[in-house]
């Protein structure tokens, strides 16, 4: 059985974790197999967006406890771990715009998955889970930063330290889920991605890179960046086709270049 499902179809790559009677839980071989998936995709100059998702009942309930029941050494436990670091570091480090489409639960690293990449389209009964409190852990793969960044500290903490199942509309509240859909989940992943399909693949690149590190830069260093990659990007030829289609009442055909 193929543990990644990978579909091009219409400049999107859907990209599905599919170890469904183990609740796409991490093991070793998903880990390797979704971090190629998404490096095929980030490197497919066809793809504009990914859609990532879990095939079953959820999106990932995380770490594979079978996996790290047998990891007893701190090297082979800091072996896994940077592995599926590896996971978050590329969906956060590719040029691609990444959807994660979560069905049911993202639970302990699913959620981290899922707060790693650049939106989020949730079903509306799917909830979030920091289940690692339940197993003696702290949340990781990004999960602490990526909701202190976003959220109150005593919230966070509340949500880390409780395990308590986290909707889609309160993530939503918050800012952090970008659609809960009512009807068909992937349906309408795919539907929200059209913004990223048809807008300037250069213009979207650098928005995602600029705004993942935005919080590193002062004003004066942001103001040199945005001045440099504007000058670089009034030269590209999706801007000149930009300009075309405004004058021309038209829909522009931005290419990449």
């Amino acid at each position: 059985m193929e543990l990644v499902k990978v579909t091009k179809e219409n400049s999107i790559a859907y990209i599905s974790m599919n170890r469904p009677d183990k609740r796409n839980a991490l093991s070793i071989e998903l880990v390797n197999d979704v971090i190629a998936a998404l490096k095929d995709a980030d490197e497919d100059q066809a793809i504009r967006a990914v859609i990532l998702s879990g095939e079953g009942k959820g999106f990932s309930a995380g770490g594979d406890l079978e996996t790290l029941h047998t990891l007893n050494e701190s090297a082979s436990i800091m072996k896994y771990m940077k592995r599926a670091l590896e996971v978050v570091q590329i969906i956060r480090k590719m040029d691609t715009y990444v959807v994660a489409a979560v069905n049911g639960f993202a639970a302990g690293a699913g959620f981290s998955i899922a707060m790693a990449a650049d939106f989020i389209v949730a079903e509306s009964k799917a909830t979030f889970i920091s289940s690692f409190s339940n197993i003696a852990l702290i949340p990781d793969l990004g999960l602490m930063k990526a909701l202190t960044d976003n959220v109150p500290r005593p919230l966070v903490k509340e949500w880390l330290s409780s395990a308590k199942p986290v909707s889609a509309d309160e993530l939503k509240a918050w800012g952090l889920v970008n659609h809960v859909a009512k009807e068909n989940l992937m349906e309408e992943a795919t539907e929200y991605a059209q913004f990223i399909v048809d807008g300037p693949p250069l213009a979207n690149q650098f928005v995602k890179h600029f705004v993942n590190h935005a919080e590193q830069l002062n004003y004066e260093t942001s103001d040199l960046q945005e001045t440099a990659i504007q000058t670089l990007l009034l030269q590209s030829e999706d801007n000149k086709e930009g300009i075309a289609a405004f004058f021309e009442k038209r829909k522009p055909n931005f290419k990449g270049n």
